[in-house]
């Protein structure tokens, strides 16, 4: 967030008039709310409480707000209190000191607030309404009365904002409707927030409130979400909307935000082929887009990987399976996924360390999000580099959360700062996470959201740089063989299978005809064995499993040894691998019907 953003909660939950009901919410609102708003890693606001001041107070701070601003300047304003319409249907919010006769000189009249917004030269200003109206009061008080029309809304469109301000206004319920407090309007119960408010903050601070995943959460976004929650909580309760703004207005950064690449469609011969009658056909075009998926052009992989999400969904199962194995392989896989730092003296060099990436471009192409202040990463050619702040002694634990193209990862840091004189051991230790020694978030403290990309193929240089012994035995050793071998060798029993299979099927033909032509003399079982159906049958039934087996190996050792294995060798073996399933899958289940048919044809024919 680059502009200037400010916020002003205004919270009052004790009144001197006996007839005005004591709100158990608006306390805790204001914290809730100036803790979300303050965090640099969501609101970014710079945030002022105001609790329990008189009207007095209330216009100042509300004038003293809205005045002396820029064009860059987001303004926002929270009132959590009681609103009164006068007898000409004004409205008001009350003060400590409201007295209902007397509104105009005790309380601040929405007109003043209305004014305030108008006349500010900020770019922005939003409005927050979480009020209780007329029937939320007391029914005791013979001076609050709960008939009539309030018509929030209205009250503040009677204005237009300077040219070229916009202005947006949101308000937890509209009319004479309740403002609801939890699930009720009693009086005698512990402190918690509103159900509007409580909406507001947990929108921000989970991020849900995001609702088209961009990173940011917008003043539409964040009116959906708390719709969409005060709503489910409390039917009666309809929170509104009223806005006149240019383009969309941020409030926040979201915690979701994840990675968007606008995928390449795969060409057309290939989509064609998808939709083929022929399963051979669909298949050789599932494997190619899986070799798309590998690919380092991320707009390709990501339009390779859209297509095999609906092949995954909608295929025949042994394809279904082929898609979804080559999409387990994009899933977000740091390692290690746990950091401890162990104990570090307070000031001393920011230790770091580093965390590899595994798995296709696709796979290590993330948003990475520091979820505390202290924590900074930084991208690097294998993954990231994480980093701790040694500012501030004490137990350090936070995440830092990962977000690709297809999930979501988290990776858990710990640390513990000590005083730098004390002398301890430097190995880590197992700690409880105590928060309250977390240094509180800076100015300077404020951490990018980093993007971590798959490195380009470095260009060669012109000398090879100089090594020791140990990394040039380590450089000269060839690269590893075994997956690709493994691979080739479930081709081969794949394929072994297919032909038993096809030599089962004309023997058995063979035999079926013979018994035939025989009669009521004949046996079935006879001929088979006359025929040796049976041998190819147990052969391909053989085969086809080991198939899936050596298939299966290949793969784990290609995953876990990544990195002894050529861009080649690797693109391969998921060829090699992928064909052989394709054939021994079909072959297996083929052979195993024949074998119950044999097993129940044989006594009855």
């Amino acid at each position: 967030m680059t502009d200037s953003r400010h916020a002003l909660i205004i919270a009052n939950d004790r009144y001197a008039d006996q007839g005005l009901k004591k709100l158990r919410a608006p306390a805790q609102d204001a914290a809730a709310l100036e803790r979300v708003l303050h965090d640099p890693q969501i609101g970014d606001f710079e945030v002022e409480v105001v609790h329990n001041a008189t009207a007095d107070a209330m216009r100042r701070r509300i004038q003293r707000f809205f005045n002396d601003r820029r064009r860059a300047d987001t303004l926002l304003l929270h009132f959590s209190c009681h609103g009164l319409k006068s007898e000409s249907g004004e409205l008001y919010f009350a003060a400590s000191d409201t007295e209902p006769p007397l509104l105009a000189a005790t309380a601040v009249p929405s007109q003043f607030v209305r004014g305030c917004m108008s006349g500010t030269r900020a770019g922005r200003s939003v409005l927050f309404l979480d009020c209780c109206y007329g029937g939320a009061f007391s029914r005791g008080s013979a001076s609050v009365r709960a008939s009539g029309e309030v018509n929030v809304l209205e009250s503040f469109a009677k204005d237009e904002p300077v040219s070229g301000r916009g202005w947006a206004v949101i308000t937890a319920s509209d009319s004479m409707e309740y403002s609801f407090e939890g699930s009720e309007l009693a009086e005698n119960s512990a402190p918690r927030p509103s159900v509007f408010t409580h909406a507001v903050v947990e929108g921000l601070e989970t991020g849900e409130a995001d609702l088209d995943a961009d990173g940011n959460v917008s003043l539409d976004d964040l009116y959906e979400y708390v719709y969409r929650h005060v709503r489910e909580q409390n039917p009666h309760q309809t929170p509104k909307k009223a806005a006149e703004l240019q383009g969309e207005l941020h409030l926040a950064r979201s915690r979701r935000g994840g990675i968007k690449i606008v995928g390449i469609p795969s060409p057309s011969s290939l989509q064609a082929a998808l939709h083929s009658d022929d399963f051979l056909t669909r298949q050789g075009a599932v494997t190619e887009l899986c070799n798309r998926l590998q690919r380092p052009e991320l707009p390709v992989a990501e339009g390779a990987r859209q297509h095999l999400g609906e092949v995954a969904h909608d295929e025949v199962q042994p394809l279904a399976d082929l898609a979804a194995g080559a999409l387990d392989k994009i899933r977000l896989a740091p390692s290690p996924d746990r950091l401890d730092f162990g104990r570090i003296p307070r000031g001393s060099t920011p230790p770091k360390r580093s965390v590899t990436m595994h798995g296709p471009p696709l796979a290590r192409h993330c948003v990475v999000q520091p979820g505390q202040p202290w924590l900074r990463v930084d991208p690097t050619r294998s993954g990231l580099e994480v980093h701790v702040d040694t500012a501030a002694p004490g137990h350090l634990s936070g995440d830092i959360a990962l977000k690709g193209v297809a999930d979501e990862s988290v990776i858990h840091v710990e640390a513990e700062v000590i005083p730098a004189d004390e002398d301890g051991p430097t190995k880590p230790e197992p700690h409880v996470s105590n928060d309250s020694a977390t240094p509180k978030p800076r100015a300077e403290d404020k951490r990018p959201t980093v993007v971590i990309e798959p490195p380009q193929t470095p260009p060669r240089p012109k000398e090879p740089p100089r090594t020791s012994e140990g990394q040039e035995r380590t450089d000269r050793k060839p690269p590893s063989r075994r997956a690709p071998v493994l691979a080739g060798a479930a081709l081969a029993l794949a394929v072994t299978a297919l032909a038993m299979l096809v030599m089962t099927i004309q023997r058995g033909v063979a035999a079926v005809v013979a018994r035939a032509d025989a009669g009521v003399t004949g046996n079935v079982e006879d001929d088979i064995r006359a025929y040796g159906a049976l041998t190819p049958l147990i052969v391909c039934l053989i085969t086809g499993a080991a198939a899936l087996v050596v298939g299966a190996f290949a793969r784990h050792d290609l995953g876990a040894r990544r990195e002894h294995y050529t861009r080649r060798a690797a693109s391969g073996t998921h060829t090699l691998t992928s064909v052989a399933k394709g054939l021994a899958i079909p072959a297996l289940i083929i052979a195993v019907l024949a074998g119950i048919a044999y097993l129940v044809g044989s006594g009855e024919w």
